[in-house]
């Protein structure tokens, strides 16, 4: 029998029916439960006329029903559309219109968000809307049955145009990851991990089926919790946390705030991150503190389902400006650092990161031109471009050198802005801060720009920061414009919005 995802926490009731598979601020949902629940909201979808290969919009916030709703439109043969509650009803929108899916799944919460998009005209006479708070009789779910490429859910992306594009991810390519992660890891029935990405951010799609693939517990994290870096420490503590998983913005601040006590976290045995670079001071912070967790650095576009390398970091490294790998690929994945004529670069040398093997996506929903220019066969192999610039190393190892659209050529010199990045993470009067290009549109043309958050109490100014910069840096690659925030702003998966602060950037310089 094809293995779906749906199938993972059903597995867990030999034995732990009556073991939490979800602790969230509503309670502890147990397996049997959860399984229940799923397959009652499987039959009414099929009820309803849910069938094999539609799409089931998820407008909910992160919670217990939630990954109900995700459980059981799998179970009705159908694939799950999550989308950011947060987000405004324009950018919905054309989600929700390319989707093409007539049935909506809310629960508490909603009614904004719902309101705002029938004003908006994104939703119609046509759309079913069901609320998860309403009960349901248990039932069974409806038989099994193929869907389109064994497809599980589709993640909007932004566009570099402004539109999301839809990231079709299958049930073969998240289970391939699984197979992998679940060993190497070593996950156990009393595992508690957190859940602190967003429905609509691929790393929560780990969190979720990682969690149930060993019969442990998941612990979502509320989203307010990410502007509160104490409170992150306080429910690592609080939940015996054994797992935490998440972007390395809130890392960052836990580090900057210095939020977490030496042998803190007693329970914590993995520590995890993906999405962004995290500064290597920041690490050297953490390993210091939490000596008894396992520290990995898990790195993979949506449109390879999750990770496609890892690196375990064996030691605190000693330089707080060395790079820290993206590693060696995971098992049935394959990287490749191609140069423009896409042949193979020797170790050493900087090309364009490109990924094959058993994560890829099929592609982009419904959109078979995007599909073709970022999916493309490479002497016989299907690979996806990913846009990031990485090298091998002599160790054998694959690095990170920074988007291929964020390497810029300024006064004549070709910058990578990621190595600035990695310059401020050093400066210790500095919070957070982010380097991006700023196009003058005249004389001076492309220039670098600083966006920057300044420690509590302490002085940073621009001329204190490229004093601190100059020893680490050419002058050519000293920012030459800056911002001085009171947080830097983010997008909805919690990374750094560089587009927003290069606008920002331009408009503090014309005003």
């Amino acid at each position: 029998m094809i293995r779906r995802l749906q199938d993972l926490p059903a597995r867990a009731l030999s034995g732990r029916a009556g073991h939490p598979a979800i602790v969230s601020r509503e309670g502890a949902l147990a397996y049997a439960e959860l399984n229940s629940r799923a397959d009652a909201l499987a039959a009414h979808l099929h009820r309803e006329g849910v069938r094999a290969g539609d799409r089931v919009l998820l407008l909910m916030p992160k919670g217990a029903d939630a990954i109900v709703a995700m459980l059981g439109v799998l179970r009705a043969n159908a694939l799950y559309v999550p989308l950011d509650t947060a987000s405004p009803a324009a950018r919905l929108a054309p989600m929700i219109a390319a989707a093409d899916g007539r049935f909506i799944l809310t629960t508490a919460g909603s009614d904004g968000v719902l309101r705002q998009l029938a004003e908006a005209g994104a939703l119609t006479a046509a759309h079913v809307v069901h609320s998860m708070r309403t009960p349901l009789e248990a039932a069974e779910p409806p038989p099994r049955e193929p869907v389109p490429d064994n497809a599980a859910h589709i993640l909007f992306t932004s566009g570099s145009t402004g539109v999301p594009k839809g990231v079709i991810v299958t049930h073969d390519s998240v289970l391939a990851f699984l197979d992998w992660a679940v060993p190497y890891f070593g996950f156990r029935e009393d595992d508690r991990h957190s859940g602190h990405p967003p429905l609509h951010f691929d790393l929560s799609t780990f969190d979720i089926f990682g969690t149930f693939a060993a019969g442990a517990t998941l612990y979502p994290v509320p989203a307010e919790l990410n502007l509160l870096p104490h409170r992150i420490a306080d429910f690592i503590r609080a939940n015996e946390l054994t797992q935490w998983f998440s972007v390395p913005s809130v890392l960052n601040l836990l580090a900057r705030f210095d939020l977490v006590r030496q042998g803190d976290f007693p329970a914590l045995r993995r520590l995890l991150w993906c999405g962004e670079v995290l500064p290597t001071p920041t690490l050297q912070y953490l390993m210091e503190r939490l000596p008894g967790v396992r520290f990995t650095n898990l790195y993979g576009p949506t449109e390879a389902a999750i990770a496609s390398s890892y690196y375990t970091v064996p030691a605190k490294p000693v330089d707080e400006a060395a790079a820290i790998p993206i590693g060696t690929a995971c098992a049935g994945e394959e990287l490749r650092v191609l140069d423009e004529q896409r042949r193979e670069l020797p170790p050493g040398e900087t090309g364009e990161l490109y990924i094959g093997g058993v994560g890829l996506s099929p592609g982009y929903w419904r959109d078979p031109e995007k599909t073709a220019g970022a999916f493309v066969d490479v002497a016989g192999r299907r690979l996806y471009r990913t846009g990031d610039l990485a090298r091998r190393g002599d160790d054998g190892l694959f690095y990170f050198a920074g988007r291929a659209d964020t390497q810029i050529k300024t006064r004549g010199y070709r910058v990578e802005l990621g190595e600035v990045d990695a310059a401020l993470a050093t400066v210790p009067a500095l919070r957070e801060a982010a380097a991006v290009a700023v196009d003058t549109g005249g004389f001076e043309g492309v220039i670098i720009g600083c966006a920057f958050v300044a420690q509590q109490g302490e002085a940073a100014t621009p001329a204190s920061i490229r004093a601190a910069l100059s020893s680490r840096l050419p002058s050519y690659m000293l920012p030459a414009r800056w911002l001085a925030l009171e947080a830097l702003p983010r997008n909805a998966n919690g990374k750094i919005d560089r587009r927003a602060l290069g606008q920002r950037l331009s408009e503090s310089a014309a005003s």
